[in-house]
């Protein structure tokens, strides 16, 4: 499964209801940065208002508005029922997962999907932004729990879809963040980002011997 801003790990099953499988129209719909933060918003703390989630992300309340229509004209947020009318909409996201793991309509709609998946890594950087601004508050057993790290493979197409996979079977073992189940004493929302990225060949170092003679010590006093 290509990367997004809600994966679903192997092993949750999530109810067909509780997941979007990302067509054409909707992977164009997000393409914005914008709207990517603000579905994971509405999945992951419930119902909210334009002003509300204006305020979280630093905007003015028309840019949001704005950016919640067209997402609820994609389908994927809608008015929230338990709040009619009233002076502001309130808006609830209207799936928990979002599915993008089609290769054909990656190969079709090439300048979308990079756009998505840039948008993506975008909010995986801002959320990381604000866990470390909240970091020296935080208590002592969760700073020294956190990890933050990467390494380099080598590995086939083949070999990075397994450990894709591999990945996934492993957080299949942890409980899922619920905005509505009652959360054990103890528990706190953990963010899990996971990038598995092919990356450009580094230029090769140059082999001719150097023809400055100071450039290997010589002629140095």
């Amino acid at each position: 499964m290509l990367p997004d801003e809600s994966p679903t790990p192997t092993g949750h099953d999530p109810r067909p209801s509780d997941t979007v499988v990302l067509d054409a129209s909707g992977l164009r719909a997000l393409t914005h940065p914008v709207r990517v933060r603000l579905i994971g918003l509405l999945r992951t703390d419930g119902p909210s208002t334009a002003t509300r989630l204006a305020d979280r992300l630093d905007l003015n309340s028309g840019a949001t508005s704005y950016h919640l229509r067209q997402l609820a004209a994609a389908g994927f947020v809608e008015e929230d029922p338990d709040r009619p009318g009233g002076r502001e909409r309130w808006w609830r996201a209207v799936h928990r997962f979002t599915r993008f793991d089609d290769p054909e309509l990656v190969e079709r709609e090439p300048a979308a999907a990079l756009a998505y998946l840039q948008s993506v890594a975008a909010a995986h950087a801002s959320q990381a932004q604000q866990a470390f601004a909240h970091l020296p508050t935080s208590p002592a057993p969760w700073r020294h729990a956190l990890g933050l790290g990467d390494v380099r493979l080598r590995l086939t197409p083949e070999e990075a879809s397994r450990l894709g996979t591999e990945i996934r079977e492993v957080l299949s073992r942890y409980p899922l963040d619920d905005p509505g189940a009652e959360r054990p004493p103890g528990t706190e929302p953990v963010s899990v980002v996971v990038h598995v990225l092919p990356l450009p060949e580094e230029p090769a170092p140059p082999t001719d011997t150097p023809t400055d003679p100071t450039a290997s010590g010589e002629g140095n006093p």
